[in-house]
C-alpha cells in the first residue's frame, strides 16, 4: 500500500515535465485527499479485526456456558450446621396445676427450681434449589436437630419437661424445630412460578418458608428472608400452603411487594361425626418497601377454627377433654428495620416491630378451657398486644457483632410461633418481658461456598414472665404473682414459671 502512494506521489512531482502544469496548492488538496482515503482505510480495518474478535469471544462464552449449565445453572446445594449449647435455669411458682397433663388428675404445686447445665445439641440443614423450567423452581430444606445422647425430645418437650404447649408437642408446626432425633425430615419444599403471563406476578405452593421471618434472622446472623418470607412476631410456623404475589415496579417505592398467603394448620380427616373442622389460616402480607438499609412491613392474618390440641383427637378418655375447634384468631403487625451505615468502624442495624392478637371465641370448650377463657371467667373476645426492639452493632475490620433485644406481650397477647428457635419457650409468645444480649464472632476465612461462613454466637437470655399461658390461648391467663396452691378455682394447664434465664453458646457453619 505505501508502494503505490509514493509511486503515485511520484508521478504527480513529474507532471511539470511532462507538460502539465499544476499549481502547488493543487498538489497539497490531492495529497491531503489521498491522506484522508488512507486513514479511512485504516480505520475499516481496525473495525474488522474488532468485530471478528467480539464474535469469537462470543463463540467462547456460548461454549462456557453451555458446558458449565448443568453445574451451576439449574441446581444448587447448601445448607448449614450447628452445634448448641445451653445452660437453663428456672423458678415456677406456687399453683394449683393437672399433675403431668393429666384432666383427671389435679394437685398443689409449690414453687420450685428447676435447671439443666448442659443441654448440647445437634442441627443440621440441606437447602436444595432447582430450576425446572424458564419462571419455574422448586426448592426445598432438610432439617434434623437432636439432643446430644438422646433419640427423643424427652429432655426438651412433654411431660416433666416444658413448661409451655409449644414446645409441649411435637406436631405438624414445631417438628423439626424442637430437638428428637437424628431423622432429616422435609422442613420445606415447594414450587414457585414466576412472571406469570409477562407480568410481575407469582404464584407459589408446597410446604411454606414460614420460620426464622424478619426480623429473627438479625440475632441469627442469617440473610433476611425475601419475598416468601414471613413477619416472625406473629408466624413462626411450618405450615403447608400456598401464596399469590405481586411486585410492581415503582421508583419511589423500591422492592414493593404484596401477597395472600393460605395455610392449611390441621386436617380433621374422615370423620363426619367428631365435630371437628379443618383450621386454616389466611393472611395478607404489604411491603411498600424493601432495601438493604430499610424494610416496611404489614400483615394481617387469621386462623379459623383453631384446634385446642394439634392432632391429638383423642388426648384423655373423658369426653370432656376431647379434641376441638375454640374459634378463630385475628393477628395484626407492623415492621421497619433499617441499617445505617458507616457509623464509627462499623454498621447499626435497628428494628421495631408491634402487634395485636384477637380472638372470636365459639361456646366449645376442652374440659374447662376455652378459647382465652375458663369456667371462671366465661366466654369473651380478648384483644393482645407486642412489641420488640432490637439493635445491632457489626464491626467490620474484626466480623464482631453485639446485639441487644427486648419484646413485651400483655395478658392475652398471641402468636404462632411453635417453631422458635428458643428452647424456654417462643420468646415472642411470653406475656411478660424477656431480655436477651449476645456476641457473634465470624471467622475471617474466605467463602468457598456460595452462603459460606463460620461464627460462634454466645447469648443470655432472660425471662420475666408476668402472666400464665403464654405461647397458649387454651384457657384464661392468670397473673403470676397471684396465684397459689388454691387458686384460681380452675386449674392450670402447665406449671407456671415466673422467671427463667438461658445462656447459650453456638457454633455455625453455612455452606
Amino acid at each position: 500500500m505505501k508502494k503505490f502512494f509514493l509511486f503515485v506521489f511520484s508521478l504527480i512531482f513529474l507532471l511539470p515535465s511532462l507538460s502539465f502544469a499544476v499549481s502547488q496548492d493543487e498538489i497539497m488538496q490531492k495529497i491531503e485527499a489521498l491522506s484522508k482515503e488512507l486513514q479511512s482505510l485504516k480505520q475499516q480495518l481496525n473495525e474488522i479485526k474488532e468485530q471478528e474478535a467480539q464474535k469469537e469471544e462470543r463463540i467462547v462464552n456460548i461454549e462456557e456456558k453451555t458446558v458449565q449449565a448443568p453445574e451451576k445453572s439449574w441446581l444448587e446445594i447448601g445448607g448449614d450446621y450447628r452445634a448448641r449449647l445451653d445452660v437453663l435455669s428456672g423458678k415456677t411458682h406456687d399453683a394449683f396445676v393437672i399433675t403431668n397433663f393429666n384432666p383427671v388428675a389435679v394437685s398443689p404445686l409449690s414453687g420450685r427450681d428447676v435447671k439443666n447445665d448442659s443441654l448440647l445439641l445437634n442441627r443440621f440443614g440441606l437447602n436444595l434449589k432447582a430450576k425446572a423450567t424458564e419462571d419455574i423452581q422448586v426448592k426445598a430444606r432438610l432439617l434434623m436437630y437432636k439432643v446430644w445422647g438422646h433419640e427423643s425430645s424427652e429432655p426438651v418437650a412433654g411431660p416433666g419437661s416444658a413448661f409451655f404447649a409449644d414446645k409441649f408437642f411435637l406436631f405438624d408446626g414445631n417438628l423439626g424445630h424442637v430437638p428428637s432425633d437424628n431423622i432429616l425430615r422435609v422442613d420445606q419444599a415447594y414450587a414457585t412460578w414466576s412472571n406469570i403471563f409477562g407480568a410481575p406476578v407469582w404464584f407459589s405452593v408446597g410446604r411454606r418458608p414460614s420460620t426464622g421471618g424478619i426480623p429473627s434472622n438479625i440475632r441469627q446472623n442469617t440473610e433476611k428472608p425475601g419475598t416468601a418470607g414471613v413477619p416472625g412476631l406473629l408466624i413462626d410456623y411450618a405450615f403447608d400452603g400456598a401464596t399469590i404475589g405481586f411486585a410492581p415496579d415503582i421508583d419511589v417505592l423500591p422492592g414493593a411487594y404484596a401477597k395472600i398467603c393460605y395455610g392449611r394448620g390441621f386436617d380433621s380427616g374422615f370423620r363426619p361425626n367428631n365435630g371437628l373442622k379443618d383450621v386454616d389460616f389466611m393472611g395478607i402480607n404489604i411491603v411498600p418497601y424493601d432495601t438493604d438499609n430499610l424494610h416496611v412491613e404489614l400483615q394481617w392474618d387469621r386462623a379459623f377454627n383453631i384446634f385446642a390440641f394439634p392432632e391429638n383427637r383423642n388426648f384423655a378418655l373423658n369426653p370432656m377433654f376431647s379434641n376441638t375447634n375454640l374459634g378463630d384468631i385475628d393477628q395484626f403487625g407492623l415492621l421497619i428495620s433499617g441499617k445505617i451505615e458507616n457509623i464509627g468502624p462499623g454498621d447499626l442495624n435497628l428494628f421495631a416491630n408491634v402487634a395485636m392478637s384477637k380472638t372470636h371465641p365459639n361456646n366449645n370448650t376442652f374440659g374447662y378451657w376455652g378459647l382465652l377463657w375458663d369456667s371462671s371467667t366465661g366466654k369473651q373476645n380478648h384483644s393482645g398486644y407486642a412489641y420488640y426492639l432490637g439493635a445491632r452493632y457489626d464491626i467490620k475490620s474484626t466480623g464482631t457483632k453485639i446485639g441487644a433485644e427486648y419484646n413485651w406481650g400483655s395478658k392475652y397477647w398471641l402468636t404462632f410461633g411453635p417453631a422458635s428457635d428458643d428452647l424456654w419457650t417462643g420468646k415472642l409468645g411470653v406475656r411478660g418481658n424477656v431480655y436477651e444480649v449476645y456476641v457473634i464472632q465470624e471467622l475471617n476465612k474466605k467463602p468457598i461456598a456460595k452462603r459460606g461462613k463460620a461464627f460462634f454466637r454466645l447469648g443470655y437470655q432472660y425471662y420475666d414472665f408476668k402472666y400464665t399461658g403464654s405461647n397458649n390461648w387454651v384457657g384464661a391467663p392468670y397473673k403470676i404473682s397471684d396465684l397459689s396452691p388454691s387458686s384460681p378455682s380452675v386449674p392450670l394447664l402447665f406449671e407456671p414459671l415466673k422467671k427463667a434465664t438461658d445462656i447459650y453458646l453456638t457454633f455455625d457453619v453455612l455452606f
